[in-house]
């Protein structure tokens, strides 16, 4: 049986050396070198969709490939795609580290410089576990992938742009009218000043800050932080007291947005305008991050500033994110088609109207849910739900109303 391996090594020339070693293993078929944990996670996911049979038995993964952490990767693989052998390649292959990657889901650890007989050895062993599992799971070919819900992340280019209020309702959309068994959670890391809580007019005991320190976030210990809006929406909010959210760090994001996004087919995180390591990971792991901005000179230059330090950052390129104009009127001299070619992102074919008395009544209610569903902001906001795959489109168009009914 032929052992299909896929690197994941950032460094072409180490890329090179690897596929040329295994190459020369009994049986090994080298798939072609991916260089980030993001193009990893999108080559397993599209195979995966192409069909379960095509993905690879053993991955390879690089200890210093990034942006994602090794181990976080690790554990980000062993979850969603279970039936795939992980090897860790690194330089200092000491006991403690051999511990911690077993502990996050890989099979084998070899150390540089790579030897044949010790990576054979590993990537046999990964690629036997494999078989097993996937014999285990269901006879090969109907192996199914591990779970995984989409991540969707919403920043502000700068405060008061609509980042929150935009997150409301792509949630509420998708809750609301998209196919999803697992339901969606809305997850508040403006963990200085979040309101997702006072849009919904939610008071609760628990938030995010809860789950900091916690080594394993169960089901259980999940649960007990969640909030249950009336609406089937679920809610992960953020502490009262705001400094309190210095407890989270990017671990801990990273390992809750993992926990969620198990357990739901849909994760909004609402990150707000002031990036921290926290909401950094939650951008880097979204699979689609989205910047808000208003039509003026100083959203836009925001805008920029805000693309240019997450490449530095190596956490998301400009061209993988998703700008989405708020407050569009007639008169606005900066159109989305100019915001574009300014800041090098993508921009939402939806963008949103100016139209602050429709939202005026909601808000101050503390009942973001029942902003009216004629109107134009509520409906521009579902068709970017519709465009990101969120809701369907028929009820994106008559922003969630049901025909006899009246939202």
């Amino acid at each position: 049986m032929t052992t299909r391996i896929l690197p994941a090594v950032g460094d072409p020339d180490t890329a090179r050396s690897l596929i040329t070693l295994l190459s020369q293993l009994p049986d090994s078929e080298p798939m072609r070198a991916v260089p980030d944990s993001t193009a990893l996670l999108d080559t397993l996911a599209s195979l995966t969709h192409e069909s379960v049979a095509e993905l690879p038995e053993v991955v390879v993964i690089h200890e210093r490939m990034g942006p994602l952490p090794a181990l976080e990767l690790i554990r980000e693989v062993a979850l969603r795609f279970p039936a795939v052998g992980v090897v860790l390649v690194s330089a200092d292959p000491t006991a403690g580290l051999y511990s911690a990657a077993m502990d996050a889901g890989a099979r084998g650890l070899a150390g540089l410089p790579l030897s044949y007989e010790e990576l054979g050895a590993r990537v046999a062993a990964a690629a036997q576990w494999a078989a097993g599992m996937r014999r285990h799971l269901g006879a090969g070919s109907e192996v199914v992938a591990g779970p995984g819900g989409r991540i969707v992340s919403v920043a502000g280019a700068k405060g008061g742009v609509g980042a929150t209020l935009l997150a409301t309702q792509l949630a509420l959309a998708a809750q609301t009218s998209g196919p999803f068994e697992r339901g969606v959670i809305l997850v508040d890391l403006d963990l200085l000043c979040g309101d997702v809580g006072s849009y919904f007019d939610v008071q609760f005991r628990r938030s995010v800050a809860d789950l900091a320190g916690i080594a394993d976030i169960s089901p259980q210990v999940l649960a007990e932080a969640v909030f249950t809006h009336e609406t089937g929406l679920s809610m992960l909010i953020a502490p009262a007291e705001g400094e309190r959210g210095e407890d989270v760090s990017d671990a801990t994001a990273r390992q809750l947005l993992t926990a969620v996004r198990s357990r739901h087919d849909v994760v909004v995180v609402d990150c707000g305008s002031h990036m921290n390591s926290a909401n950094a990971a939650a951008v880097e792991m979204a699979d689609a991050a989205l910047l808000v901005t208003t039509p003026d000179v100083i959203s836009v230059r925001a805008v920029n500033r805000m693309v240019r330090m997450w490449d530095r950052l190596r956490i998301r390129k400009a061209a993988d994110t998703l700008t989405v104009v708020n407050r569009l009127g007639r008169g606005s001299a900066i159109q989305p088609q100019l915001i574009s070619r300014i800041t090098g992102t993508q921009v939402a074919r939806s963008v949103i109207p100016a139209g602050f008395r429709e939202l005026q009544e909601a808000q101050d209610a503390g009942r973001i849910q029942d902003l009216d569903g004629r109107g134009q902001v509520r409906r521009a906001m579902w068709s970017l739900a519709a465009e990101l795959g969120l809701a369907g489109a028929e009820q994106a168009a008559t922003g969630g109303r049901r025909r006899g009914r009246r939202s």
